[in-house]
């Protein structure tokens, strides 16, 4: 055995560098597990023959399955820590990939909902779990990285909507698609989860487990209710993209299916490119500006969408929907994760009132469409995005840190101390 001396301050950055990457796959595994879903949605609609309204409630099981997940998620986290929640909560999610995959192999619209309600519970454990980790990480490296996160998430629902459109031209089932996508996310997330420390979120010594009045009390909290607020208006946005882009600008511009997948894909782009570098925006405006920006650019984008001539034109909209959609979840989740004793209760609550918008939007977007169309169904979004820009005031950084905190807030990077530590190998 040899003993290698090196500085505290280097063993913390390989570590967090390390763990940094682990969650740019958990991110990326969950952006392609999701797309690889949505790019098929007219396919499944086609060979189950569903209606519109038959599609909303299908993916309402996504976010019924997401809901519980979300809710449980925090107490999870707080007893067994971040990354075997992660682990399991994704190995869950392609077990409904499967499901689906076989459900659309026999035409079984209940086959298909029962996969959607288990891919839905994988999902939401995972984005509260994710989340946490990546909050805890961005403390850590002492920078605003949370949005990087997402965008690896982007990157990934990027990939996905490209093999998608690769499946849909080449004729491929979507049970095989659908398959193989379950299979790439199994082999992606477990070597890499297990670069994320032991323990992250859970409950310590140095951080005594939260009480269920503590819990509780989170629901009361004027500023996570509002991040929640923030987060339902902008994550509407995000949401009805990945629901019923692809669909509303088959049936509203009167394009192929392959022209929708790649309108979508067109979103993601933008999507991916506002958060690699809304970092630089973050910190250099702010939280509170930039948030106010994205809103403005997303709702202008909605309008040019909705309203725009041609599918052209829609283009350019659906690409600033993208580009001003882009932060309002990585910087509602960063901020609702600011206080890191609380961060798995309050990411928990605030991400449960924001994906609020999952579980009513696709019925409620479906019920709407079937009276207006899917596209002008869209001014609904519309109105929640303008309501985002209004209180995101909510989502500036906490003035003093808690001081439960294990590590230092993405505002204020902690200094540390060089200290000679022994790594044995």
């Amino acid at each position: 055995m040899s003993t290698l001396r090196i500085t505290r301050t280097e063993s913390v950055d390989v570590s967090a560098r390390s763990w940094r990457n682990a969650m740019f796959v958990v991110f990326a595994a969950c952006g392609f597990a999701l797309a690889a879903w949505v790019s098929r949605t007219p396919a499944v609609r086609d060979g189950l023959g569903a209606s519109t309204g038959h599609m909303g409630w299908l993916i309402f099981a996504i976010a019924g399955g997401a809901i519980f997940g979300l809710v449980s998620a925090g107490a999870l986290i707080g007893r067994f820590g971040a990354r075997p929640v992660i682990r399991i909560a994704l190995l869950t999610a392609a077990v409904g990939l499967v499901v689906v995959a076989a459900g659309a192999a026999v035409a079984s619209s209940p086959v298909v909902f029962a996969g959607l309600i288990v891919f839905g519970l994988g999902f939401g454990t995972c984005d509260v779990s994710m989340n946490v980790a990546g909050a805890a990480n961005e403390r850590g490296l002492g920078r605003t990285v949370m949005p990087i996160f997402h965008a690896m998430y982007s990157i990934g629902t990027l990939t996905g909507a490209a093999l998608g459109v690769l499946a849909t031209f080449l004729g491929i089932p979507v049970s095989v698609h659908l398959g193989v996508a379950a299979v790439i996310l199994v082999l992606a997330v477990v070597p890499a989860v297990r670069l994320i420390p032991e323990g992250v979120g859970r409950s310590s010594a140095t951080q005594p487990k939260l009480t269920t009045a503590e819990r509780l009390a989170v629901w009361k909290d004027p500023r996570t209710l509002l991040i929640g607020l923030m987060v339902l208006g902008m994550g509407f946005a995000e949401g009805a993209a990945e629901d019923w882009l692809p669909l509303a600008t088959v049936d509203g511009y009167g394009v192929s299916e392959t022209v929708g997948a790649a309108l979508f894909g067109i979103f993601v782009v933008t999507m991916t490119v506002g958060r690699l570098f809304g970092v630089l925006l973050i910190d250099r405006f702010g939280r509170v500006t930039t948030l106010r920006a994205s809103a403005l650019v997303a709702a202008v984008g909605l309008i040019i969408t909705i309203f725009g001539p041609s599918a052209v034109t829609a283009a350019v909209g659906i690409a600033l929907w993208g580009l001003g959609t882009s932060l309002g979840l990585p910087v509602g989740m960063s901020a609702a994760a600011d206080d890191a004793r609380t961060a798995s209760a309050r990411v928990s609550a605030a991400a449960t009132v924001g994906y609020a918008a999952f579980l009513f939007g696709p019925p409620a977007l479906a019920m709407l469409g079937e009276q207006v169309g899917l596209l002008h169904s869209f001014v609904a979004v519309l109105a929640l995005v303008v309501l985002a820009g209004l209180i995101a005031p909510a989502a500036r950084p906490l003035a003093v840190p808690s001081r439960a905190s294990s590590g230092p807030t993405p505002t204020q990077p902690a200094r540390v101390q060089p200290e000679r530590v022994p790594i044995t190998h």
